[in-house]
């Protein structure tokens, strides 16, 4: 199975939770005691959904075909004070970055960044109370006991959007695969053609003193990504997690360097105007096609409000330089 049909970032699924079991209405009775008072149990809680960051997964793949989630009921409580059993909780595992949100709204519940961190998507039901909690001195033997509340039965979305530290941004055929492939140990598809990047590849940049940083390969955008045409949103979903993002443009584009960075920077902010704010690199590719003389009039072309830095991945030229300006942008104090 290739890597593309591994990667998924969208799930909807009916999350069903537990219901609460009954408290009991139970009276105390023995060979001693004709006519105890009240000893009914508390009602079990009925099962969580809940949801658990685990820094292993990368991919959602594991819960698309898995469209209904079922916690357990709570039991019935008991004589002498003995509490109904838990309903079982349903754990979901998910990457880091995933959202939840409520289908129906599409408002967001929360979202995990951290591995082992565990938050309740659709609560069960609560245990109803055994009739000795009603004892009084006015009602000495309750023959009644609360009902357990109903569970919840709610569609929601997980929506993953990759952590990384920087998000490479340009458009198809920018040489960003190709980049990823020398600075990393990724093996994007790599291919002459617009759109090979179908999905996000991962990748981990070796920096000085073993250090390291996450570099993140999305699907390239074309004018109008950010009305969804050519891949879209599925992109723009990605960069939104990153903290540096590096602008790419080959050095054999038809446009002016200026004209391409302001295409793309306006699909950033038409998407989402807060992308706008992250600190920006920008790199120009295959700058091993340019000669001396081009080399100097391209650099008069490049926007002045940006770090910028000539890189060629394939003759490894740049590449240390690129490196220490994304480091010290990630790094920056904010």
């Amino acid at each position: 199975m290739s890597q593309g049909s591994n990667f998924v970032d969208y799930v909807k699924i009916c999350c069903r939770s537990g219901h609460g079991g009954a408290g009991s209405a139970h009276l105390h009775r023995d060979k001693h005691t004709a006519k105890g008072g009240p000893d009914g149990g508390d009602g079990g809680r009925g099962g969580h959904v809940t949801i658990k960051g685990n820094a292993q997964l990368w991919t959602l793949l594991h819960l698309k075909y898995r469209k209904h989630v079922i916690a357990g009921d709570g039991d019935r409580g008991g004589s002498a004070l003995r509490s109904g059993k838990t309903g079982r909780d349903e754990i979901l595992e998910v990457p880091l970055g995933t959202i939840a949100k409520n289908a129906e709204t599409g408002e967001t519940v929360f979202e995990i960044t951290e591995d082992g961190e565990t938050k309740i998507l659709t609560p069960g039901g609560r245990g109803g109370l055994g009739n000795w909690h009603f004892k009084s001195s006015t009602m000495q033997t309750p023959r009644f006991a609360q009902p357990g509340e109903d569970g919840q039965e709610v569609w929601n979305i997980l929506e993953l959007k990759l952590l990384a530290d920087v998000g490479l941004v340009g458009f198809p055929n920018a040489g960003k695969s190709t980049l990823l492939s020398v600075v990393s140990a990724a093996k994007p598809e790599i291919a002459d053609y617009a759109f090979t990047t179908i999905v996000p590849n991962l990748g981990i940049v070796a920096y000085r003193d073993n250090r390291s940083f996450v570099m993140a390969d999305i699907p390239g955008i074309i004018e109008g990504a950010s009305q969804g045409k050519g891949l879209g949103f599925r992109f723009l979903r990605h960069i939104e997690r990153n903290s540096v993002l590096l602008f790419m443009i080959p050095a054999d584009t038809n446009r002016t360097l200026k004209e391409e960075y302001a295409i793309l920077l306006n699909e950033l902010e038409q998407y989402n105007p807060e992308l706008i704010h992250k600190p920006r690199v920008l790199a120009i590719t295959k700058s091993d096609l340019l000669d001396d003389e081009l080399l100097a009039e391209m650099k008069l072309e490049l926007p002045q409000d940006i770090p910028s830095v000539f890189i060629s991945s394939i003759a490894q030229k740049g590449i240390p330089e690129l490196k220490d300006l994304l480091w010290k942008e990630i790094n920056a104090p904010a």
